[in-house]
C-alpha cells in the first residue's frame, strides 16, 4: 500500500514538472511591424503604430521587431521574410501594403496579418484595421472654424499629403465641419504631391502652409504624416494655429521660449489602439480575418486611459485655446454623427 502511494506521488511530481516545463518553455508570440512611408519618428501615423506594439509588448510579453520602409518592392520582401522566419503576426502600416499583404497572406495561410488603412475583406488570416477619418476631421473642422470666428477671421486651410481618396476623406470631413458652424468661412486646400513621398516632405509642407497663412488662413489642418512637421514650423513662424493628425501633436505647436502655443488640437486616429487590439486577439486566440472599424463610438480602456477610434485632443497645450463652449458644441455634433443625424461626406465636392 505504502509502495503504491509512493508511486502515485512520484507520478504526480513528474507530471507537474512536465506541465511546468511546457508552460515555461512556451515561446512568446512573435509580432513583426513594417512601417509606412516616413518611418518611425514621424510623430504621427507610424509612431502611433509603434506605440501600440510597445503597449502589447508590455502587457503580453510578445517578441517584436520593427522594420523601416524602403522602395516599393521591399514591402512584399519584408513581409515574406518575416513569415518565413516564423513570425506569428505581421502588421503592415498603411494602405500601400494592400497588394503585398494580399499576395503574402495566400503564401502563408497559417500566419496572421493585419493592415492599417487597407481593405482586404475576404481572407481568413488578414484583419483590416479601418477608421472613419472624416468623422474625426469634421470635429476638428468645427474647432478650426469656431476659433477663426472667435478671433474675427474668415479663412482656414488644409494641407494633405498624397492626393488620394483616403486623404480626400480627411479634407471632406474637415470642410463639412467648418461649414457646419461657420458657413461663410473660406477654406484653402493644397496637397504635397501625388506619390507616397508626399507623406515625408516637411519642406513642402512648410511651403504650402506659409502660402496659406499668408493668404489669410488662421488655422491649418494637416493630414500629411511627416510632411506635417513643416506645417507646424510655419505655424510657429507666422504665429497662427495648426491642427495635428493621427497622434496628439499639440505639443509640436508650443514655443518654449515664449510659452505660446499654436497647436489648436489634433485629430486622433488611434492606430496604436487598433494595433494593440489586433495583437491582443492573436494572444487570446480570437483573431479573425475581416474588417475592424474604429470610430467615434468604439472605445477601449488600456491601462488607465479610455480611447475612441477617432476623436480630438485636449491637453495642457491647448486647454486655454479651446473653450468649454466649443467642446460642448463639438460633443453635441459627435453624438449626432454617431446617431446618424449628421452624415459626414467622404469625398470633396469639386
Amino acid at each position: 500500500m505504502k509502495k503504491n502511494v509512493l508511486v502515485v506521488v512520484a507520478l504526480v511530481i513528474i507530471l507537474s514538472l512536465c506541465l511546468s516545463s511546457t508552460v515555461f518553455s512556451a515561446e512568446p508570440l512573435k509580432v513583426g511591424l513594417v512601417f509606412d512611408i516616413g518611418g518611425k519618428g514621424d510623430k504621427s501615423f507610424n509612431d502611433s503604430a509603434s506605440r501600440g506594439l510597445a503597449w502589447a509588448a508590455a502587457d503580453f510579453g510578445i517578441k517584436r521587431i520593427e522594420l523601416e520602409p524602403g522602395v516599393d518592392a521591399d514591402r512584399e520582401v519584408n513581409l515574406r521574410n518575416l513569415a518565413m522566419i516564423g513570425y506569428d503576426v505581421i502588421i503592415g502600416v498603411g494602405f500601400l501594403f494592400t497588394d503585398a499583404i494580399s499576395t503574402v497572406a495566400d503564401e502563408f495561410p497559417d500566419t496572421k496579418f493585419a493592415i492599417v488603412d487597407g481593405f482586404i475583406p475576404d481572407k481568413p488570416n488578414v484583419m483590416s484595421l479601418l477608421f472613419p477619418e472624416p468623422h474625426g476631421s469634421f470635429l476638428v473642422g468645427m474647432i478650426a472654424a469656431m476659433k477663426a470666428q472667435e478671433d474675427g477671421k474668415d479663412t482656414v486651410g488644409f494641407v494633405g499629403g498624397m492626393d488620394i481618396s483616403l486623404i480626400n476623406g480627411f479634407e471632406a470631413g474637415y470642410i463639412a465641419g467648418v461649414k457646419y458652424v461657420y458657413p461663410e468661412c473660406k477654406i484653402l486646400s493644397a496637397y504635397a504631391g501625388d506619390t507616397p513621398v508626399a507623406f515625408a516632405d516637411p519642406v513642402k509642407g512648410k511651403e504650402l502652409a506659409l502660402s496659406q497663412y499668408d493668404n489669410g488662413a488662421w488655422v491649418i489642418y494637416h493630414a500629411s504624416g511627416l510632411t506635417g512637421a513643416g506645417v507646424f514650423e510655419a505655424a510657429k513662424e507666422r504665429k497662427r494655429y495648426v491642427i495635428g493628425v493621427d497622434s496628439n501633436q499639440n505639443y509640436m505647436g508650443y514655443i518654449e521660449e515664449t510659452g505660446e502655443s499654436f497647436g489648436l488640437t489634433s485629430m486622433l486616429k488611434q492606430v496604436d489602439v487598433a494595433v494593440y487590439l489586433a495583437i491582443k486577439a492573436a494572444v487570446e486566440g480570437t483573431f479573425k480575418g475581416g474588417i475592424e472599424v474604429f470610430g467615434l463610438d468604439r472605445t477601449v480602456t488600456i491601462g488607465d486611459t479610455t480611447y475612441a477610434g477617432v476623436g480630438y485632443a485636449i491637453d495642457k497645450y491647448n486647454e486655454d485655446l479651446v473653450s468649454a463652449e466649443m467642446i460642448a458644441k463639438v460633443e453635441e455634433a459627435k453624438a449626432k454623427i454617431i446617431s446618424g443625424e449628421i452624415v459626414v461626406p467622404t469625398e470633396v465636392t469639386k
